[in-house]
């Protein structure tokens, strides 16, 4: 039986988890060499802050009374 709290966890898990999924897909979409131009240097600072992202979010699952890093990305 799952209780309120894991109810409310897997409703929000859901629609959070499948936003993320469609952003990240339209990141993927910068990557389209005839639509955008773009070095090296920059795809590597957007898959290099995305990596760090979702490095922090598997420590804190890890460690659920870790802090959390606020820090904007700018190319």
């Amino acid at each position: 039986m799952i209780n309120k709290n894991e109810d409310k966890f897997i409703k929000l898990a859901n629609i959070r988890v499948n936003k993320a999924i469609k952003l990240i897909r339209l990141i993927g979409n910068l990557s389209n060499k005839s639509h955008y131009s773009y070095d090296d240097k920059k795809a590597k600072k957007i898959i290099d802050a995305l990596q760090k992202e979702l490095n922090l979010i598997k420590n804190k699952f890890n460690n659920p009374k870790g802090g959390r890093e606020d820090t904007d990305f700018e190319l």
